[in-house]
């Protein structure tokens, strides 16, 4: 089997096996999961081990040779069966009596000669026979009681008139009728009535002349196929009387030339033979036109003919005149002419007013200088030159000038420019669709459009921007403008009444939030797959697309995602969150305000309520101490100094400095100077104060509205100030036990004054709590370690 031969088979199947075949695979594959696919593995039998409840076997190009009732008769509930492309020789069709619900059998190219009739299902829709070795056409008697068959494929040599009595009958949809192995002598003339079927496709071999001479008379046929057609001018009679009974019926109205190589001379005389025929659509696909291309007369009298659709066209003859090939077409009085896929480079504008209100040239080899100065083109409505070779939308404006009825307009995939800047586009006005999309068009192209396009396609192009100032695009309803170079959404004071937005795959990073606003009518947007900068000018944009119908925004969430910051690529736009704060600067110091006039709140009510300056106005005096004792000399001190502290208080305080005072000194082994036991007898009080003054490491003052009545105290004072300034030490530690108001300091005191003015005093805290922290301080301050030699002086003077 060639491949020509298998693309025709494939173009016979289309119909047929895509509603049959592959409509019932789907829907089985949708309802079951008893779908079972062998094929092109190899196998050379039906496998034993299939499901009973099989429901659809493709065993198709595989090397089977022989069916048996064992194969596929426990099948009970198979519907398809698939066996074509294999080498089975000889068919029982009693093996499928178990088969009640067989709906689909397709045992087409294989090598079966012969089949044994027997009685089968009647539930059949489709049977193929075609492309194997049949003699006769394979028709059984039991075939007449398949009242649901709709396709019937098969195939022969030979063919008699009533080879098909026993289905005649039926009413089926198609039948496939293989003759690739056709032959019949030169004086001999077959005939086959085929009584009722709405398509006919008859095969025909590939590589031989057209020679069939049989008479095949088919009622009530809409749809006639022929493939493999091959033609020269000697025997081109022999089709077109082949076809004169074939097209007699009023009913064909579709004809299809599949595989046709032919000379020019032929096909026009084909054409000319279906002119006054019924046929309303005529399809010829590929063509291959042979020898020589030379003007041939043809009569344009009245047709029935309302469509010529001619794709892929090969042409063979390399010099020939071009008004001889485009004459034929561009004068035909039909209302519909397609020509694609063809090595074509012109087409002539028609010589009188023409019937053409569709023409379709996609593929072909077009310039800008076709149907310029066209003026017999008013009926066409719709044309179609997507893959010429288009270079200037100015032109092309031009070319539409005179087709006064023009709406449709399709000149995509082309290599289309617009650099002129003064915008002066000759368009017609009736346009209303305009696919300009896959060229090379640029921003300028909104300055060159029909002023009342509806529908314009821009999309692959090289656009950055859309103009501000175009004013001429009101009646826009849908704007296509996909894989540009975009970035920001269009606003709608342009295109007033844009309904349809298409702009995915461009560079559109912050869209804009008042775009909804602007765009009222919108009611479909497609903006997905745009490198989205998920930042806080995002934002706003993604809770106006939350405020509108979820209809409106195509692809959304799915193709609308971060592409910036890394850290956010790839999230969502639906699930991408950012705080108002951080958008919002001066709600941000704002904030920043506040939360920092709290915090200062905060803190001076804690440092009231907990006291917080006290504790630490004591860690800087124990810090301060620290740093003064490491300024005097340590041996100095210890060769001078026989006690820790010398104390100085009231009588009336007496109470607390025994209780408290010296108890928690003198048991970390502090040596203090007390007056009533360290005062040497018979030496004056001035001089016992003096004395141990200078014999003390510190001179500790305890304060009180008590201290400053006793003339002691300030005598005491007076000596450990005097000793200050004079040794340069710092030796004074002032304790406040109970606040003393400056009023009541007598002003003799003057030096009392100017100390609790100058000098850093504890204060006896009232909380037990923080007794701690004031004893460990003052013990700091008078840290220091005395000479034994000091310990005995001072054990002998008491």
């Amino acid at each position: 089997m060639t491949k020509d031969k298998e693309s025709a088979v494939r173009n016979l199947h289309f119909v047929y096996i895509l509603t049959l075949v592959f409509g019932t695979i789907i829907q089985f594959s949708d309802e079951s999961e008893f779908v079972v696919d062998m094929s092109k593995i190899g196998l050379i039998r039906v496998p034993k081990d299939l499901s009973p409840k099989t429901e659809v076997l493709d065993m198709s190009q595989n090397y089977v040779s022989e069916l048996h009732l064992s194969d596929i008769g426990f099948l009970s509930g198979l519907k398809v069966l698939r066996l074509s492309h294999n080498r089975i020789q000889c068919l029982d069709i009693s093996i499928f009596k178990f088969n009640q619900d067989l709906e689909y059998l397709d045992l087409s190219h294989n090598r079966l000669q012969k089949i044994s009739c027997h009685p089968i299902t009647t539930s059949l829709k489709h049977l193929d026979l075609s492309f194997n070795d049949f003699d006769t056409l394979p028709i059984c008697k039991e075939f007449g009681s398949l009242t649901q068959l709709n396709f019937l494929g098969l195939s022969a040599t030979k063919l008699q008139q009533l080879d098909l009595l026993p289905i005649a009958h039926l009413h089926l949809s198609c039948i496939l009728l293989d003759l690739e192995g056709y032959f019949v002598k030169e004086n001999e003339k077959e005939s086959l009535q085929i009584l009722n079927t709405k398509e006919l496709h008859l095969v025909f071999h590939p590589n031989s002349f057209f020679s069939v001479q049989v008479n095949i008379s088919v009622n009530s046929l809409g749809w006639l196929q022929l493939t493999n057609i091959k033609l020269n001018d000697d025997n081109c009679q022999v089709l077109i009387k082949f076809l004169s009974e074939l097209t007699r019926g009023p009913t064909l109205l579709n004809f299809t030339l599949n595989h046709m190589e032919t000379t020019w001379k032929c096909l026009v005389g084909v054409f000319q033979f279906l002119w006054p025929k019924p046929v309303e659509y005529l399809n010829i696909y590929n063509l291959t036109i042979v020898e020589s291309i030379n003007e041939e007369v043809f009569t344009y009298h009245e047709t029935t003919l309302k469509a010529l659709n001619i794709e892929h066209v090969i042409n063979r003859v390399f010099i020939f005149s071009q008004t001889a090939l485009y004459t034929v077409f561009s004068e035909m009085t039909i209302t519909m002419l397609t020509i694609s896929d063809t090595p074509f480079v012109h087409m002539l504008c028609p010589q009188k007013p023409s019937t053409f209100t569709f023409l379709n040239f996609t593929q072909n080899i077009f310039t800008d200088s076709v149907f310029q100065n066209c003026h017999t083109l008013t009926r066409l409505d719709t044309l179609i030159l997507q893959k010429n070779q288009l270079k200037d939308l100015f032109k092309v404006g031009l070319m539409t000038k005179d087709m006064l009825s023009l709406e449709i307009l399709d000149v995509s995939w082309n290599s289309l420019e617009y650099d002129r800047h003064d915008g002066n586009c000759t368009w017609v006005g009736s346009i209303v669709v305009l696919n300009l999309s896959s060229n090379i068009l640029t921003d300028s192209v909104f300055r060159c459009l029909p002023p009342r396009v509806k529908v314009l396609d821009l999309h692959n192009n090289r656009i950055r921007s859309i103009p501000i100032d175009v004013t001429s695009l009101e009646t826009l309803q849908e704007l296509n403008v996909a894989s540009n170079s975009l970035a920001h959404l269009p606003g709608c004071g342009t295109f007033s009444s844009l309904s349809i937005l298409i702009i995915d795959y461009n560079s559109v990073s912050n869209p804009s939030a008042d775009f909804f606003q602007s765009c009222q009518k919108i009611r479909s947007l497609k903006a997905g797959n745009n490198p989205f900068q998920c930042t806080c000018e995002l934002r706003d944009f993604i809770q106006s697309v939350g405020q509108v119908s979820s209809e409106v925004v195509e692809g959304w969430p799915d193709s609308y995602k971060c592409d910036y910051p890394e850290s956010y690529k790839g999230t969502p736009l639906k699930d991408f969150r950012v705080s108002q704060l951080s958008c919002n600067t001066a709600l941000l110091i704002v904030t920043i305000g506040v939360s920092g006039l709290v915090l200062a709140v905060t803190v001076t009510v804690l440092c009231i309520y907990l006291d917080l300056p006290w504790y630490l106005r004591m860690v800087c005096q124990w810090t301060q101490t620290r740093r003064r004792a490491r300024n005097v000399p340590l041996e100095e001190l210890q060769r001078t100094v026989q006690f820790h502290a010398f104390i100085s208080y009231s009588g009336h305080d007496s109470a607390w400095v025994k209780n408290e005072l010296i108890p928690n000194l003198e048991k970390e082994d502090k040596r203090i100077c007390l007056h009533e036991r360290n005062f040497v007898p018979g030496k004056s009080i001035m001089e016992n104060i003096i004395n141990c003054i200078e014999k003390s490491y510190k001179s500790i003052f305890v304060l009180s509205p008590n201290f400053v009545q006793s003339e002691w105290c300030h005598y005491e004072l007076y000596f450990a100030h005097h000793n200050l300034f004079n040794e340069g030490s710092n030796n004074l530690i002032l304790i406040l036990l109970d606040p003393i108001p400056q009023y009541s300091i007598p002003s003799s005191y003057h030096k009392l004054k100017a100390l609790m003015a100058q000098r850093t005093y504890l204060e006896w805290p009232k909380e037990k709590s923080k007794h701690g922290l004031f004893w460990a301080n003052l013990r700091a301050s008078i840290n220091i370690k005395l000479m034994d030699k000091a310990k005995e002086i001072s054990h002998t003077q008491i």
